[in-house]
């Protein structure tokens, strides 16, 4: 091929012309396109979700509240104090210990002080537990009121009350109390004969339908002011079907502290009792006053 054949080769038709120029024009067209134009695909608001969003403040304040929220802390008896109340209560298990060896004694402590001395909980704590702290009447009689120089203005009395040794309340005293009527009042002394008499307040939570408001109302103008004269059950000598008719105690658990008895010997005190399996151990403090061992 000469070189005017090459150039005739090249040569374009006025249609092939107009076909390049339209080509090269779509081409151009296409990368302006691309270039001014976002591909990026519109994402939908979902509504619910934005909802959510606007609401997630209010309950990350919500929460935060209820975290801070301190337990609502009554009035009681320090000489009651179980391991789980006392370690509610910030106290240690050597102090806990302590405390209870103090009780198995037949002992009560009857002020803030009695309660240090016995305990040796440090001043810190014992600032914070001393105005709940509450003795029966005939303690305050005795003058044994130095608990009450820590004061709590919330529970400051305004008027003059008299203290009902729970034991001795008749059904009239009780219905006095706002919140119990005759129905409540009788499962109250039925719980009592059940027991043979109640050594702590803290038992009146066992009694069905009082609620935590009218049992405070009652720690207001009853206590354990005495101890009961109870007939205690011999645990090293109780046949089953005594150990069964006890109120704590359930067949099921009589028959493992019979087997209990008989492989390991004679229990020498409420210690050895709650290494039983499903033993009520946050009732232990009221159970040992029941028990002789």
């Amino acid at each position: 091929m000469d070189f005017k054949q090459k150039i005739n080769f090249l040569k374009f038709t006025k249609e092939q012309r107009t076909g390049i120029v339209l080509l090269f024009g779509i081409i151009i067209a296409l990368q302006l396109v691309y270039y001014f134009v976002d591909f990026d695909p519109i994402q939908e608001k979902d509504s619910s979700k934005q909802q959510w969003l606007s609401l997630q403040t209010e309950v990350d304040s919500l929460k935060l509240h209820q975290f801070n929220d301190e337990p609502v802390m009554y009035p009681f008896n320090p000489n009651f104090i179980s391991d789980y109340k006392g370690y509610k209560l910030g106290m240690s298990v050597e102090e806990i210990d302590r405390l209870l060896a103090f009780r198995r004694q037949n002992k009560f402590v009857n002020s803030a002080k009695e309660f240090q001395n016995v305990t040796k909980v440090p001043d810190s704590l014992l600032n914070t537990m001393a105005p709940f702290f509450k003795f029966p009447d005939w303690v305050n009689k005795k003058g044994n009121n130095d608990y009450e120089n820590f004061s709590n203005k919330p529970f400051a009395k305004k008027e003059k009350i008299t203290i009902v040794d729970i034991n001795q309340a008749t059904p009239e005293d009780l219905i006095k109390i706002n919140g119990i009527g005759e129905v409540i009042a009788l499962r109250i002394l039925t719980q009592k004969e059940k027991l043979g008499g109640f050594v702590s307040m803290e038992q009146l939570k066992e009694v069905w339908g009082l609620s935590p408001e009218v049992i405070l109302n009652l720690n207001k103008y009853f206590a354990v002011t005495k101890m009961p004269n109870l007939n205690k059950i011999d645990i090293n000598n109780a046949s089953l079907k005594e150990l069964s008719q006890f109120f704590y105690f359930k067949q099921d658990l009589a028959r493992q502290i019979v087997k209990y008895r008989s492989m390991n010997g004679d229990f020498k005190n409420i210690e050895d009792l709650i290494k039983i399996n499903n033993f009520p151990v946050e009732k232990a403090s009221f159970i040992s006053l029941y028990l002789s061992f």
